[in-house]
């Protein structure tokens, strides 16, 4: 499903040549009608598509079947977009632009792996509560307003509930940042996320490490 005539094409000739048979759409709504009346293999999404998103697309995908794979190709090169995606039951994420031969490779693993089971729905570490479809989160069953950047946070925190996180870690997974710019935005965010839960000391500080969550 891509709306830009080019790179589906360049797509397509690449899928063909490596032996898959191809069927093409320009439209979420064509692109989706054809993956829900068909048993394809691997569906390969564009998220930004007119008609329908390639966002509702995937969550219409994954919850009508939860074991079809979908490859996202996207422009949007944030961490967090990717992040969300895969969450939602995406089987990989590729940026745009992007080499013809990697696009290749990786269809080739994804094919070869299983197909993914259902995707993740929600986490729960003690009184806090994530909702991955939904990006929202609660307290004892109080919503709370969290940034994108807020919640993917959050969430490595959780996933780690009592262990160190350094902030190079969260730099790397939060943050899509490979090194250290020298600034304290994890330190800002942290103190945001420790404003909105239900206690600061939910997330302790660990001198000269960083952070980590307590589930008590």
């Amino acid at each position: 499903m891509e709306d830009d005539d080019r790179i589906a094409r360049l797509v397509s000739r690449a899928l063909r040549d490596d032996g898959h048979v191809v069927e093409r759409a320009g439209t979420g709504p064509d692109g989706l009608d054809a993956a829900l009346a068909n048993d394809f293999d691997l569906v390969v999404l564009d998220l930004m598509l007119p008609g329908i998103s390639g966002v509702e697309i995937l969550d219409r995908l994954v919850g009508s079947r939860p074991d079809q794979r979908v490859f996202i190709i996207s422009a949007l090169p944030e961490i967090g977009i990717r992040v969300a995606c895969l969450e939602a039951g995406a089987a990989d994420f590729l940026v745009k632009p992007f080499a013809v031969a990697e696009f290749v490779a990786r269809v080739r693993t994804r094919m070869r792996g299983p197909a993914p089971g259902p995707a993740r729905r929600s986490l729960a570490v003690g009184p806090i509560c994530l909702d991955f479809r939904l990006h929202r989160a609660s307290v004892d069953g109080r919503p709370i307003e969290l940034s994108l950047r807020e919640f993917l946070l959050l969430q490595h925190l959780m996933e780690r509930a009592g262990q160190a996180c350094t902030r190079d870690e969260l730099l790397a997974d939060v943050w899509g940042l490979l090194f250290d710019p020298g600034s304290n935005v994890v330190d800002v965010y942290v103190r945001r996320l420790r404003a909105k839960l239900d206690a600061p000391e939910r997330v302790e500080t660990v001198r000269n490490v960083g952070y980590r969550f307590l589930a008590e």
